[in-house]
């Protein structure tokens, strides 16, 4: 029974090098050739030991086509194309934050839930096809990002006499929102139903400029 606890107790821990242990008696070559190889298993199990972690790497998200997912040709000059992409913008509650002649971005606000919060961008940018400048292509880029709702429970403290300030837990809180998340939207039908939008507006437009001459 004492001898089984003695070896209980001497036993090495699981990543512990094992220690060499030296016969008596003369050191020769082989004993030196062996205790090489036992130096050399020891320090292969305490590499397997250590875990090394490297930066994390994402494949290539990009993945260039021909396809005209984020844009459209207009039969409008660009500004008559960005002024009809600020209406569509307009008409479905985007707020207007830049505005050229041949650039329009808006921004617009949701809440999912109670503790999620998302803001979505687009940007629509104009820019010529034809010489005449009769035909324009349209460019948009969709942008929506994630915020989640944080809190933060604050002590208060309280003056006490001889004593000084005393921290106590009571139930403050702060919240605040904290970017979690951006993503390009890569979705064909929210880019189609943009355009048809701005198309509609464009017509109308058209129709109005025709009934003024």
């Amino acid at each position: 029974m004492t001898r089984r606890h003695s070896l209980l107790q001497s036993a090495s821990p699981p990543c512990a090098a094992p220690q060499p242990v030296a016969a008596p008696g003369l050191w020769s070559r082989a004993r030196r050739t062996g205790l090489v190889a036992f130096t050399g298993a020891a320090l292969v199990m305490l590499s397997g030991c250590v875990a090394t972690s490297g930066p994390r790497t994402f494949e290539v998200q990009e993945n260039f086509n021909s396809a005209t997912t984020f844009s459209r040709l207009f039969d409008a000059t660009p500004a008559q194309t960005c002024e009809a992409s600020r209406r569509a913008l307009l008409s479905q509650g985007y707020i207007i934050a830049a505005q050229t002649t041949d650039l329009v971005e808006g921004k617009k606000s949701f809440q999912p839930d109670a503790e999620s919060h998302l803001q979505m961008t687009v940007r629509v940018v104009c820019v010529p096809e034809a010489n005449e400048g009769k035909v324009s292509l349209g460019f948009v880029t969709a942008l929506q990002d994630t915020y989640a709702l944080r809190k933060t429970n604050n002590s208060a403290s309280v003056g006490v006499g001889a004593i000084g300030s005393v921290s106590l837990p009571f139930s403050a809180s702060s919240d605040s929102l904290v970017k979690v998340g951006s993503a390009t939207v890569t979705r064909d039908t929210f880019y189609e139903n943009f355009f048809d939008l701005v198309k509609r507006y464009l017509v109308i437009d058209q129709e109005q400029a025709g009934q003024g001459q």
